[in-house]
Formats: structure tokens, sequence, C-alpha cells
């Protein structure tokens, strides 16, 4: 589409509006700034954020206080440039860094944070996010308007499918990278789900000698295998997991009994990263086990040029992450993709996908 096609007047996007209230509504596309680029969406990867507006109107302290366009993994083609000249050129395939670092006004104005971790600034913005009002729309959405600086173009041959799980992808390699150089060392996953799964597949990348998967059902444990996991454990096996005594754990459970079982299952001197995110408020912690065997327990929170690296990793072939995606569904079925992604014993990563239903391309 050259800079003198007319632009499509509007398109379906898939819309929280409160909670138990999700609707394929269809939205005006407004005239892009001169930073931004037309994105036409092909896959949506449905988030556990994005389930959490579906079902209770709220992402932990995130409130919807009007309707929220979601979603932020997301794979598509740039079919207009940016006018100022940044960016992809039409016709790009990219995938999208869905953060607007900030500093933050108001309340959080001079809340300080590392220069180089942009992810921990406190006015960062997210697609998809009603962490702020107004809200943050997101890109689940035919047709959207994104800034240029978000796009990643993608190399030849690497499809659109894949690309959707770049987003996701970028928070596991993110989540590896605080533990430090893992070649050649134990790791153990707890929790399989989609970013427990990219988390494996990531540590089979980066050189771990031996990885163990953990989830309470047989199809994420099937998942993390296909990925790179060497073996697996049933979550309820506490015996089993207390003995792998693992140099790095990754716990993406979100629960504090994968916490528990994660502080279990590391070697003395070992490092637990906390990339599962767990309800606000206190949590039951065997902190006194962590202080005698000198654990390092490290945060993880999204991810800052990581997705840069997933990207070259995908293009040269030594990252496997597509056995995490297990269905897709036309993005005018969002409800029923939303209640089988809701579904961890039976799907991994759940797709929307955004081509016209009828064209079957």
């Amino acid at each position: 589409m050259s800079p003198d096609t007319a632009l499509p007047m509007s398109g379906p996007a898939v819309v929280a509006h409160a909670a138990n209230d999700v609707r394929i509504d269809e939205l005006t596309l407004a005239v892009p700034a001169p930073e931004e680029a037309v994105v036409e969406v092909r896959y949506g990867g449905i988030c556990g954020s994005d389930l959490h507006y579906w079902l209770h109107g709220a992402a932990g302290e995130s409130v919807l206080k009007a309707p929220l366009v979601l979603g932020h993994e997301i794979s598509g083609t740039v079919v207009r440039a940016a006018a100022d000249g940044t960016g992809p050129s039409a016709g790009t395939p990219v995938a999208v860094h869905p953060a607007t670092p900030g500093p933050g006004t108001g309340p959080t104005a001079g809340v300080r944070y590392p220069a180089d971790r942009p992810n921990l600034s406190p006015g960062c913005t997210y697609l998809g996010s009603a962490a702020r009002y107004p809200h943050t729309d997101g890109a689940f959405a035919r047709y959207v308007n994104l800034p240029a600086r978000m796009l990643r173009a993608l190399p030849a041959g690497l499809d659109l499918r894949t690309a959707a799980l770049i987003e996701p992808a970028a928070v596991a390699w993110h989540a590896v990278t605080r533990a430090g150089d893992v070649k050649g060392k134990t790791a153990l996953v707890i929790g399989s789900g989609p970013i427990g799964a990219l988390a494996v597949a990531v540590l089979k990348h980066a050189g771990a000698a031996h990885i163990t998967a953990v989830d309470m059902h047989p199809k994420p444990l099937e998942i993390a295998t296909a990925v790179g996991a060497d073996a697996v454990i049933t979550a309820g096996n506490e015996a089993a997991i207390a003995a792998v005594q693992a140099d790095v754990v990754i716990e993406s459970s979100g629960s504090h009994h994968g916490l528990a079982s994660a502080i279990q299952g590391a070697a003395r001197g070992g490092t637990v990263i906390m990339v599962g995110l767990l309800p606000s408020g206190p949590q039951p912690v065997l902190i006194s086990l962590a202080i005698t065997r000198e654990l390092e327990l490290k945060g993880s929170f999204r991810f800052n040029d990581e997705i840069d690296d997933v990207i070259t990793a995908l293009a040269d072939g030594t990252l496997n992450i597509t056995p995490v995606i297990t269905h897709e569904y036309p993005a005018e079925q969002a409800i029923e993709a939303f209640a089988i992604a809701r579904n961890s014993a039976e799907s991994g990563k759940v797709l929307l996908d955004f081509r016209p239903v009828s064209s079957g391309a």
C-alpha cells in the first residue's frame, strides 16, 4: 500500500469493556501521526493479562475504567510506512516491541531506576494495558497505528505465525539473562505454561546442560519436552522437585506454591529467577531456606532489547519455540479462543488470526 493509497476506514478489534464483557467492535482507524506506521495485524497471541481483563475487568492493580483494545503479542505487515521516514517500509513483515519507557509524571515523577533498565521506568506504558488512564490500547485489531520505533523487521524465512511468539519469548529471554551465564549449568523451570516453555527453549539455546520442567498437567510438560526439556516432573511430586538441586531455577507459575518448589529445588548458592507474577500483597515464602542456602532471588519484569536477540536466534534456527503454539482461532471467535487459552491443561499459546474470515489465505 503506497502513501497515496487510501487507508481502510475501520476494522474489527477485540475490546474489553468490563469483566466478562469482551466484544468484537468495529473501530475507526485514526489518521496516523507522522512517526506512526500502519500495520495490518496477522496474528495476536493471547497473554495472561488479556485473560485477566476478560475474566476480572482488571489485571492485578490495572483496573478497566474505559473500553480497552487488548493485545501486545503481535505480528503483521506494514501497509503504510511512517511519514517521517523512520521504521520499516511498506510491505515489511514485523514483530512489535509493545513498551514505551518513560520517567513518569505525577506521583511517579522522580522515582529512581537504573538508566540501562528502561523496563523498570516508572512511566513505562505497554500496549493493551489499563495501568494508566487514559488506557494504552493494544493491537488486537486488523489495522493499527503503531510508533515506527516499536516495529522490528522480520528476516526472510521467519513466518508471521512463529513471529507472534517473539514478544513472550523476549520475556523468557530476559528472565534467563537475569540468571547470568547458564552454559553447562543445570536448570529447573517451575510452571511450563507458555512463558515457562519458552524459558526452557531459551535455556536450551543458551547451553544449559540439563533442564527439568515442572507442571501440574501433561500437556505443558509435553510442550516443554518438545522445546528442549531433558526431564519432567509433575508439580505434586515435591520430593522429586527438591531432589533436582539446580544451579538455576526459573519460577514461572506465579503462585507461592511454585515459588516454594523453586527454592526447594535450587542448589546451595543457586539462583532463582521469579518471572511468574504472584498476586499483590503478602505471600508465604520459604525465606529461611533461601537464606541458609545463600540463594539469589531475582525478579524479572518484561524485557528491554532482548527482542532483537530472539529474532536473531529464530532466524538462524538456534531457538526452537514453534511447539509452544497449540491453537489458532479467527479473531471473530475471540471468546472461544480466550476460553481455551484459560485452560492450561489443554493449551499452550493460543493465537488469534486477524485475516478476514472469507480470505482463507
